[in-house]
């Protein structure tokens, strides 16, 4: 289910990434037409409600090639990888609950997304919109099973580790360690580059906002992606 730990995740990613990079790359060196494009980043995530009530500031991963229809339109394929770092009010119920404050949790969203780029550029400096929707995979685990007990008040930590309620109290017996959710989700942003290198090497800034209804809790963040495109 996942990756074990976050750097062991953010460790594979960064690998496959950085090869699909290099590949996309010399693809467009070798493309007269300038048709290829690739992009390869660092991300700074920001929760958004309901997201940030059990989720502070986290980091992660993004990278994806595609194709130039013209000079303004272009279709990129993209992967993400964020690591949600759970805040500690979402941890502190599940460990007084189970009279255990070593309990550990942790949370990571992978996205494979289609987008569409609309861009104008400059001989410096560029701007563009980009907008898609795919795959979105959000995992979810405690570092020890946690099982509910009776007439414990229903919150967003409880919610948000795949406990269910009923009629405002966290229905008893129930036995927790993970679970995932896959559903499909869309983004919307925009984004500013500027040329660093010959023939189209460009820095690019993208805040970007994304969406999935995924279980139990809906996964809403704003990505701020700063990396080099291709």
């Amino acid at each position: 289910m996942g990756c074990v730990g976050v750097m062991k995740c953010a460790k594979k990613t960064l690998i496959v990434m950085s090869i699909a990079s290099l590949l996309c790359s010399t693809l467009q060196a070798q493309d007269d037409s300038d048709k290829i494009n690739s992009n390869l980043g660092a991300a700074v995530s920001l929760p958004l409600n309901p997201t940030s009530k059990t989720v502070h500031t986290s980091w992660g991963l993004a990278g994806g090639a595609g194709y130039n229809l013209s000079r303004h339109h272009s279709v990129i394929g993209e992967f993400m990888w964020t690591a949600l770092y759970p805040s500690a009010s979402a941890l502190q119920p599940i460990r007084v609950a189970s009279n255990d404050n070593s309990i550990t949790g942790h949370s990571n969203l992978y996205t494979i997304t289609g987008n569409y780029r609309y861009e104008l550029q400059g001989t410096l400096i560029g701007a563009y919109f980009v907008a898609g929707g795919g795959w979105y995979y959000r995992t979810i685990g405690l570092s020890k099973p946690v099982t509910s007990g009776i007439d414990t008040p229903c919150t967003a930590a409880w919610i948000w580790w795949g406990f269910t309620c009923a009629s405002g109290v966290v229905t008893p017996s129930q036995t927790i360690r993970a679970y995932d959710s896959s559903v499909f989700g869309g983004n919307v942003g925009f984004g500013l580059t500027i040329k660093v290198a010959d023939p189209s090497y460009r820095m690019y800034i993208e805040p970007r906002y994304h969406y999935a209804p995924t279980k139990n809790v809906k996964t809403k963040l704003l990505e701020v992606v700063i990396g080099i495109r291709y």
